[in-house]
């Protein structure tokens, strides 16, 4: 399966970054009614947003954005371990080789062919990102409804642990492990998309 991230000097991270951060105030709170801090009143930045953070964001040529997720390295402050660890049925997963998987955010613009593109195509970069990179296994917090159709994509995933009701939604800690085998395994479950866009990779956190 080819590698569906291309960076380069073309790249420009400080646009890549601010259209992410308005993607992300879009999705997570005029459309869910999350309540997150806002930046400028155009920005979703919270405190997990470190020059530690990573993102994978996919672009169209023109930089806008399309999906994006953000990455937090699971030894230092994360949102399983400092605000939900009451999720796991035992140890959260911790070390070198776990990432957390935060802010999944699938731009409202896109239409439903589009949007499932741009999904399958995040998931492939964020298996390619983990095989070059070292890392064996992300974990994260989904709605029970999500964490089911994550569960489908074709890789090995497993809840930590049981439902927990957190307001009106259904909360779950889940736990994706990540090897050689993983990117066949997505094949054959159906996860694909056309290199239609590009991946940029900034590395760093708080630059709207």
């Amino acid at each position: 399966m080819p590698s569906p991230i291309i960076q380069g000097p073309h790249i420009d991270e400080d646009m890549v970054l601010r259209a992410m951060f308005e993607a992300r105030k879009r999705v997570f709170i005029d459309l869910l009614k999350w309540d997150l801090p806002v930046l400028a009143n155009r920005y979703e930045v919270d405190h997990f947003d470190t020059p530690d953070a990573q993102y994978l964001v996919l672009t169209d040529t023109e930089l806008h954005h399309r999906a994006s997720t953000r990455l937090l390295q699971t030894n230092r402050p994360h949102i399983l371990a400092d605000i939900f660890p009451h999720l796991c049925a035992g140890p959260v997963p911790t070390g070198n080789h776990v990432r957390e998987i935060t802010r999944f955010c699938l731009d409202r613009d896109l239409r439903a062919a589009e949007r499932r593109d741009a999904r399958n195509q995040l998931v492939i970069a964020l298996v390619d990102h983990a095989l070059a990179n070292g890392i064996g296994s992300y974990t994260g917090v989904a709605e029970r409804s999500w964490f089911e159709q994550v569960a489908t994509f074709g890789w090995r995933c497993e809840a930590l642990g049981q439902p927990v009701r957190h307001g009106d939604q259904l909360l779950v800690a889940l736990h994706i492990h990540i090897d050689a085998s993983t990117p066949s395994m997505l094949e054959r479950a159906g996860i694909h998309a056309s290199l239609q866009y590009q991946l940029s990779a900034p590395r760093h956190g708080r630059r709207a």
